[in-house]
């Protein structure tokens, strides 16, 4: 007995120090780029939470608890960067936020951006277009972001690459449909952003991405019935971990249509609503400390020519800054 338990404290010793190595190393989700695309069925257990964990003298928000390939990790969020991480659950202690974490910037700008209407409907619309964050609190440079719904054509690369000499950041709002059916441009952008010539923050878009032309916005898009708008959420973000990546805190509105409902719902998911100051496809003119919005897609290829065209005459304010940046 005696024994016994002696081995049982040095296994205890043994899988602690392993434990200590493991919290000095970042989590990495294998997915080679030369693969097939990964399944969300890979990350299990996806749960929503808002938690405060400690770690040494370090604090973070934990907003996604999960398994991926067996082993517990969170989903973190700097209060103040808002950069995303994932970490070991064995590795930090958690608890419920208190007001702390309510007082953060990241919080701030859940709370602000959820509650942000957008443009002004006709009386009677149930519907709101271009709710959350489409300007910073400043007036310099833009934030470039680029959609990517379900299309039948080919990601923009020349539009891509083109950044790419120019150091911009851009954030990508992905689909989950759009991945799935594009399993080799999603992985050309992941080698890009590995190999550090595209800084890309990935944005969710929802799964699906319903749209009829034929229905009035407030029947098509994110509010078309019958869709389960936890499933839209989650599964984006648990396509994006499963595939190696690290969704961020932002979210942006199929179609920029929305409800009061669905500001409800992203406020309780703690993300961010993410409108556009300016749709160059529309028209739209991008003004200093503003968010532009472009469809790599293949698409909307006059929103791609617009920013070209504009970019090349020195219209675009620079710099081109990190999405973080704006809230």
């Amino acid at each position: 007995m005696k024994r016994f338990l002696l081995a049982l404290a040095i296994a205890f010793c043994a899988c602690g120090a392993a434990r200590a190595d493991d919290c000095a190393t970042p989590v990495r989700i294998e997915a080679p780029l030369d693969e097939p695309l990964r399944s969300l069925e890979r990350v299990t257990d996806y749960q929503m939470m808002l938690e405060s964990c400690t770690r040494d003298d370090t604090a973070i928000l934990a907003i996604r608890d999960m398994k991926v390939d067996g082993e517990e990790l969170l989903l973190t969020v700097n209060p103040e960067t808002l950069q995303t991480r994932l970490e070991r659950a064995a590795c930090w202690t958690c608890r419920e936020a208190g007001p702390d974490a309510w007082k953060s910037r990241y919080i701030r700008a859940v709370e602000e951006f959820g509650a942000a209407t957008g443009k002004k409907l006709p009386p009677g619309a149930s519907w709101l277009e271009n709710a959350g964050l489409t300007h910073a609190r400043d007036n310099r440079g833009v934030f470039v972001t680029g959609d990517l719904c379900p299309s039948h054509k080919p990601l923009e690369r020349r539009f891509l690459q083109n950044l790419e000499t120019q150091d911009a950041k851009i954030a990508l709002s992905v689909t989950g449909l759009w991945v799935t059916q594009h399993g080799d441009d999603f992985r050309w952008l992941r080698k890009e952003k590995a190999e550090k010539r595209l800084d890309i923050l990935w944005t969710n878009h929802s799964f699906t991405h319903p749209f009829r032309p034929s229905l009035p916005d407030g029947d098509t898009f994110i509010l078309t019935k019958g869709l389960d708008p936890e499933d839209e959420i989650v599964n984006v973000e648990r396509l994006l971990i499963a595939n190696g990546e690290t969704p961020s805190v932002f979210f942006r509105y199929p179609g920029l249509v929305s409800n009061s409902a669905w500001a409800t719902r992203l406020r309780a998911a703690h993300l961010i609503p993410l409108g556009a100051d300016s749709w160059l496809a529309l028209g739209e003119k991008p003004g200093p400390g503003g968010v532009i919005l472009v469809h790599p897609n293949g698409n909307e290829p006059a929103g791609i020519a617009a920013f070209e065209r504009l970019n090349h005459s020195g219209a675009v304010p620079r710099p081109f800054r990190p999405l973080m940046e704006a809230p």
